[in-house]
């Protein structure tokens, strides 16, 4: 007798997993020389103790979850999301890592490269405070605020509130001399 329950598993094929998503992007590997830092990426890539875990895990495992890049205007790839796994793939020895390629405008670029990085939590103030007003001019640049205030929208992604997100924009306004190392990036 067959079981009802299991007539209701619907098994997913390796391209659902892996490979294509429902927009036709696909994992593509590219090669490492190939990958160019985000333009005023906000947030520190430190080889401390959580970096070599990561390193680890991808000599044990391969990266799990692809980067995001888009194209570089001199060649290349713009990294939006996966700083990190890029630098555990070089201290790993790869010469490559596994990335979804997307098209995309600037803003679009900062909103997606804060909202990937913005909920680890071993965030300076000063990078979140950058973060939050990268992606507060863009937001504002694409007319995106809808019903809430573009402070609220941006702190509710955050889990902050719109205060706590002005708080650190006015934070992100100090003189550089003010501001820790991770702000400057010396």
């Amino acid at each position: 007798m067959k079981s009802k329950s299991a007539e209701k598993v619907k098994l997913n094929s390796f391209d659902d997993l892996f490979g294509i998503d429902e927009t036709g992007e696909t994992v593509t590997s590219v090669p490492l020389s190939e990958l160019h830092t985000f333009k005023g990426h906000p947030f520190q890539v430190l080889d401390d103790e959580k970096m070599q875990e990561t390193v680890e895990s991808v000599k044990q495992y391969g990266v799990l979850m692809p980067g995001i890049v888009r194209p570089h205007p001199k060649g290349g790839y713009e990294v939006i999301a996966g700083h990190r796994r890029w630098r555990a793939c070089e201290l790993a020895g790869l010469t490559e890592m596994p990335v979804i390629i997307r098209e995309m405008d600037d803003d679009t670029a900062v909103v997606l490269m804060v909202d990937t990085n913005i909920q680890r939590e071993d965030i300076l103030p000063s990078e979140k405070a950058k973060a939050y007003r990268m992606k507060y001019e863009a937001m504002k640049h694409q007319g995106s605020k809808g019903e809430k205030y573009t402070a609220d929208a941006i702190g509710e992604t955050a889990g902050d509130s719109g205060r706590t997100v002005q708080r650190y924009i006015r934070l992100s306004e100090l003189v550089e001399e003010l501001m820790p190392c991770a702000m400057t990036g010396t």
